[in-house]
């Protein structure tokens, strides 16, 4: 049987995203026969505007075009959190993938979410809530962790990101990075999902 394909396409400003990707990758990819491949969505903003934010350079992590989306078995989306909902930059991507959308090219396919906030209030669940009606236009299938990452997800001595939609982490002034349990709630969630996704594309019976 041919490999269970996952996309990881996220936005990164300043890494923190970005790291929880690779911790999803790793988790999707501990699923026997399943192959992860992490995708950027182009930045927006000009190099002069950048530099003015005091963002990092991008990774080598290949840019997506939104016609490569139907290549995925399953799709995982990440991105930072502008005022409650996703960041601009991958609202844009959303926005151009209105060619998918008339053709219904990815319903069906299960699809997840994960996120970074500037506070605790910043849009841990808001960001995830409003991002679920990209997915619900495409016919995307939505699969939330829910509450299998176990005693993780009642940690209440230390700042910890995500909910049951997804992984997530705190940025703060940008200086914070994930933790080791925000960490592994990611790897728990590429696991999870590429579990699912791999279920969800075995032929019947």
């Amino acid at each position: 049987m041919a490999s269970t394909k996952v996309f990881i396409v996220y936005y990164s400003m300043y890494g923190h995203v970005a790291r929880l990707a690779e911790e999803i990758k790793k988790g999707a990819e501990s699923v026997e026969g399943v192959e992860a491949k992490l995708w950027q969505v182009p930045e927006m903003l000009p190099e002069d505007v950048l530099a003015k934010l005091s963002a990092p350079p991008k990774s080598d992590v290949p840019i997506i075009s939104p016609d490569q989306l139907p290549e995925a078995d399953g799709l995982i989306f990440g991105f930072p959190t502008r005022f409650g909902m996703m960041a601009s930059q991958f609202k844009a991507f959303f926005d151009a993938t209105g060619g998918l959308w008339r053709t219904q090219k990815l319903a069906g396919k299960p699809a997840g979410i994960f996120y970074s906030t500037g506070s605790q209030g910043g849009g841990q669940e808001t960001t995830a809530l409003t991002a679920i009606t990209q997915l619900t236009h495409h016919g995307l299938i939505f699969v939330p962790i829910g509450y299998t990452f176990g005693a993780g997800m009642f940690e209440i001595q230390q700042p910890k990101g995500g909910s049951p939609y997804g992984a997530g982490t705190f940025a703060g002034d940008g200086s914070r990075q994930p933790t080791e349990l925000e960490l592994a709630q990611a790897f728990h969630q590429g696991k999870y999902f590429a579990g699912i996704t791999k279920k969800l594309k075995q032929p019947a019976a």
